[in-house]
């Protein structure tokens, strides 16, 4: 695609939403989804885009904002929000459900404008289910352009599209696969080291379990998408920060504001990284505490990374204790974080010293690198960061 005009659609989306940060759904539409179809190879003023397309239900039938068509069949629905909403798991589902009654459309966007969510039919696997295969960031695009190459009219056309994704539905399996065999993995690779060179004075497990995570981390690098995906990658079971429904804080313990240069300490001191949806938050701010994880070395600070439309590392905290759950002083029953019956064994809470909880004045912006799960880096990286790249 032509990288001078994503820019160019970039940076004037960008103007609009500044200027108009409360814009209702039908400005968004015509400011800017459409000229975002049009970007990508489709003609508003042909027979290949229907809008409010009828979609056929079993209780009646109902509109989807824009459909897609090669020749007489829609091939892609697109459903817009106002750009001042934040896309929901509610709305995905909807789109899910208007993918499913149409045979030939295989492919489903969803916008606000600023935050877009890619769907697409695995017919290789779960009998055609609607999967999320990406989700970027308008501000990904500059940095990122191939993404869009996924939804263009002529890939669409090719089938081009459907190797894309298939390639990306293999990667994301075996990042799943990765991450929830996390353990299994470390220690097939420690064995592995040590059946080859014997003992080292290292600690092999550590530095075993960080090449699993970076491999993750690479994969998705390689993979050349950004941002995180919601049903490529199952949520991990049993973490604060995979929780879907979000707890209201009772009580906020965050002492203030600081910036990075003011956090004292060691500058070779090791900070762990966590990341965190915006709902993990509760668990943070309730409890002065970050759990329920798996922690293999000492450390001294966790900074938090929070995903979705944040993606900055925003917190930091002096670590004073790890501890069990079950001694751990929480607010809540753990299920009440964490959605599950009870917490996975070797998982513990990590708890801060009182008053050491700070939101940063100067968070980390995410470039092109975040924490898929622990990752280690030093006081002095997290103070002169300028981009996650320069920490992680």
């Amino acid at each position: 695609m032509d990288r001078a005009a994503i820019n160019e659609y970039v940076q004037r989306s960008q103007q609009l939403i500044e200027a108009s940060p409360q814009m209702d759904e039908e400005n968004t539409k015509v400011k800017l989804i459409q000229p975002f179809l049009e970007l990508l190879g489709w003609d508003l003023y042909s027979t290949e885009v229907a809008l409010e397309h009828t979609v056929p239900m079993a209780s009646g039938s109902t509109h989807v904002d824009y459909a897609l068509l090669v020749g007489d069949s829609p091939v892609v629905f697109v459903e817009a929000k106002p750009v001042r909403s934040t896309l929901s798991d509610n709305e995905i589902r909807q789109l899910r459900s208007y993918m499913r009654q149409e045979l030939n459309v295989d492919w489903g966007i969803l916008t606000n404008g600023k935050s877009f969510e890619v769907l697409t039919k695995n017919r290789q696997r779960n009998g055609g289910e609607e999967v999320s295969v990406v989700q970027f960031g308008l501000d990904d695009l500059t940095g990122n352009p191939n993404v869009l190459e996924l939804l263009t009219k002529e890939s669409i056309r090719s089938g081009k599209s459907d190797e894309v994704a298939e390639q990306v539905t293999q990667t994301n399996r075996v990042i799943r696969d990765l991450r929830e065999n996390e353990d299994s993995v470390t220690a097939a690779v420690t064995e592995a080291v040590e059946n080859e060179v014997g003992e080292l004075t290292i600690d092999l497990e550590e530095q075993s379990r960080e090449f699993t995570q970076n491999l993750v981390t690479v994969l998705r690098e390689q993979r050349q998408f950004v941002s995180e995906k919601r049903s490529a990658e199952p949520e991990l079971k049993g973490e604060v920060n995979r929780i879907e429904d979000e707890v209201k804080p009772g009580e906020d313990n965050v002492a203030g504001r600081i910036t990075r240069t003011e956090i004292k300490g060691d500058p070779d001191a090791r900070v762990a990284v966590f990341p965190t949806k915006e709902s993990g938050l509760t668990f943070l701010k309730e409890n002065e505490a970050w759990g329920f994880v798996r922690v293999g070395s000492e450390f001294d600070y966790v900074a938090m990374y929070v995903t979705g439309d944040v993606q900055e590392v925003k917190y930091v905290a002096e670590v004073d204790d790890i501890v069990e759950p079950g001694e751990a002083d929480l607010i809540r029953e753990p299920q009440e974080y964490t959605g599950q019956i009870t917490v996975e064994d070797g998982k513990q809470v990590i708890v801060f010293k009182p008053g050491s909880l700070y939101e940063l004045e100067d968070p980390v912006p995410y470039k092109s690198k975040y924490p898929q799960g622990l990752r280690y880096t030093t006081l002095e990286a997290l103070r002169t960061a300028e981009t996650t790249d320069d920490m992680l």
